[in-house]
């Protein structure tokens, strides 16, 4: 065939210059995408052939070779995979969205399309060559033609290519880049083995480069060596290497790989110093194929907290790096999760680099968080040693002696964040209360589970009770718990600053309530006796005129004030009402700039307090009262609306 022109396709033109000017946030990804194509084309050789091992011809090691010349300003790939007629190299180079692998698949029927899993769908990649490239040169033969039969494809990128037949020996495709002044870059050695080490080492195929070595520069002078050298420089010696590790850690099976490897590739993949805490590694089949490795760090990074900051699971498609951070695969609340995901046909959008919302790309995510929630689970089962460990340790594996205490020390990296799951994450709500841990009245550290609360719960108790604050110290020290403590029940102390805002989404666990001791009028069921329950309303009887006093005194500050029985040594206390917010979270929202409505709590008074009985008939009484409330308010870690009015009414009173 003589060489003959052809026009683009009209949405081929469109691209080209969408490809140029925007498409990749950075022009390194040609390169990756001219890897991924050369690596299709293996593929679909060694697909072919096994019905027809002549088309490997003499050449049955399939690899993609490197190499430049800078003083032509050119940058060559080149494959010996199943190369292209020349009819297809028209179909495939000038038509959007064909590379011929999607129409290959569609020919595939029964159980070779699960043989053919590593076959792409690709088709606009090669054009990005036009990022880095004025010109690009096609040159290919398909296996199993003759050598007459090569094709050469030749266009600037315009509205048209050139098309002619050429002989070429070898089989498979080279795609020569013409780069551009501002290109020259990639015609260098330690730039394409950065580029490959980033985007496709785990290529399974050998990417080769030619050696080069220092040889220094010619006598200036050959009968005079005091006259100096020439300059010297890098000189290609001829032999070739491979540049990458050729085989993909993940898509070997488990039992060939050792820890040591494991954590050697989280160290690599994730910039960590220290051995991941824990990893799975899976292959999952069916309507979504994909290879899953996700590891759970030792240690929380320092922007943890950050939410604005873009994090995620590597994302591979077929061993070829498609981005760092996939977000959409793995939820906000587990973004501490590092690893890899590699499909063989995940959808993506024309360029690669977002993904396209799919039912794909959400069986992925479930999976993934699943698999997670299940290593969590795991940690969380072996986290305790036995109670009684007489003969039992021995019995333990080391596998699961290993296990032990690495649950705790997840939680307290990490716990905090995976409470936001509770809100984010409705399906899982459930497996994730159970991972939940707290401090408690009997334990300062947080290692109390929902269950363990709940099987040490008294005789009678209907509810789990809980305190929200901002610290260890301020939750144990409230006046709120009192009560609790003086009749032996446990209250869970929650201090995380996520807490209050999760426990909005969780209110019971395993049909048993969660009450918040700070909220609503004090009631603790069966486990208050009837005489207690008759002291109480016989001093709230007693106490109603100071009450109405108190209510007028402080009706600006307070919505209702009562007589309470939760208190025992302090003269008062605020809560707030069942359904209204409390006074910790509206503190928190107006610290962080968001708008926060005006919380008005109930003050409750103990009448049996010293402080509370010199209210009636006293002369400050207006200044008692806001003293008690005041006092109650830093109790509750809160400050007065007035320090320096609440500074004078307690000076006047000592003095």
């Amino acid at each position: 065939m003589s060489k003959q022109t052809h026009a683009f396709q009209a949405e081929v033109a469109q691209l080209l210059h969408l490809v140029t000017h925007s498409l990749y946030s950075n022009r390194e990804i040609f390169l990756r995408e001219l890897i991924s194509n050369a690596s299709d084309a293996c593929d679909k050789l060694r697909f072919e052939a096994l019905n027809n091992t002549a088309l490997y011809e003499d050449a049955p090691d399939l690899q993609v070779r490197l190499s430049f010349d800078q003083a032509a300003k050119t940058l060559t790939i080149t494959d010996n995979g199943i190369g292209m007629t020349a009819q297809e190299a028209i179909d495939h180079l000038g038509t959007i969205a064909k590379s011929g692998t999607k129409d290959f698949v569609s020919k595939l029927s029964g159980d070779q399309k699960s043989d053919a899993q590593l076959i792409g769908q690709f088709g606009v990649g090669f054009y990005s060559g036009f990022i880095v490239a004025e010109k690009i040169t096609v040159e290919t033969r398909r296996a199993g033609t003759a050598a007459a039969e090569g094709v050469r494809w030749i266009s600037g990128g315009t509205g048209d290519f050139e098309v002619e037949t050429i002989t070429r020996a070898e089989r498979g495709t080279s795609v020569i880049l013409h780069l551009r002044e501002e290109a020259m870059e990639y015609a260098n050695t330690w730039k394409l083995k950065e580029i490959v080490g980033k985007y496709a080492d785990h290529i399974s195929l050998p990417i080769l480069m030619e050696k080069e070595e220092w040889q220094d520069g010619e006598l200036i002078d050959p009968s005079n060596e005091e006259a100096g050298r020439k300059p010297g420089g890098m000189l290609k010696t001829g032999e070739w290497e491979t540049i990458n590790k050729a085989s993909a850690l993940w898509t070997r099976p488990k039992k060939d790989i050792s820890d040591e490897q494991y954590a050697d590739f989280y160290k690599q993949i994730s910039r960590d110093f220290e051995a991941p805490l824990t990893w799975t590694h899976n292959r999952v089949e069916g309507s979504t194929e994909y290879t899953q490795l996700l590891y759970i760090p030792s240690k929380a990074p320092q922007d943890l907290w950050n939410r604005d900051k873009k994090a995620g699971i590597k994302l591979y498609v077929k061993r070829v790096f498609i981005m760092d951070e996939a977000e959409a695969l793995m939820p906000s609340y587990l973004r501490f999760v590092k690893g890899v995901v590699d499909s063989a046909d995940l959808p993506l959008n024309v360029s690669r680099e977002l993904l396209q919302e799919s039912r794909d790309v959400k069986a992925i995510r479930e999976g993934c968080t699943k698999r997670v929630l299940s290593m969590l689970e795991d940690l969380a089962k072996h986290d305790k040693a036995p109670e009684s460990t007489e003969g039992v340790t021995d019995v333990l594996s080391e596998e699961d002696k290993a296990k032990q205490g690495q649950y705790s020390k997840f939680y307290a990296e990490f716990g905090a964040v995976l409470k936001e799951g509770l809100g984010e994450d409705f399906a899982n709500k459930d497996r994730l209360s159970k991972l939940l841990r707290f401090a408690s009245t009997t334990s300062d550290t947080a290692s109390v589970s929902f269950a363990d609360y709940k099987a040490r719960m008294k005789e009678g108790q209907d509810a789990i009770y809980y305190i929200t604050a901002d610290t260890l110290a301020a939750a144990k020290n409230s006046p709120q718990l009192e009560v609790f403590k003086k009749k032996g029940i446990e209250v869970l102390l929650m201090t995380d600053r996520v807490d209050e805002w999760a426990l909005n989404f969780v209110h019971e666990f395993d049909g048993t309530p969660l009450q918040s001791v700070a909220k609503g009028a004090f009631d603790l069921g069966k486990l208050q006796d009837e005489e207690e329950k008759k002291a109480a309303e016989d001093a709230a009887e007693t106490f109603k005129p100071v009450l109405a006093k108190l209510k007028e005194a402080l009706k600006d500050k307070a919505e209702d004030v009562r007589v309470t029985s939760r208190l025992v040594d302090s003269p008062a206390c605020l809560v707030v009402t069942d359904d209204g917010m409390s006074m910790q979270l509206a503190r928190m929202l107006k610290q962080a700039g968001q708008q926060a409505p005006e919380v008005k709590p109930v003050l409750e008074v103990n009448p049996e307090h010293a402080l509370v009985k010199k209210l009636d008939g006293s002369v400050h009484f207006h200044d008692l009262a806001h003293i008690l409330f005041d006092q109650a308010l830093l109790a509750e870690g809160g400050l007065p609306a007035d320090p320096a009015a609440y500074v004078k009414r307690v000076n006047a009173l000592l003095s």
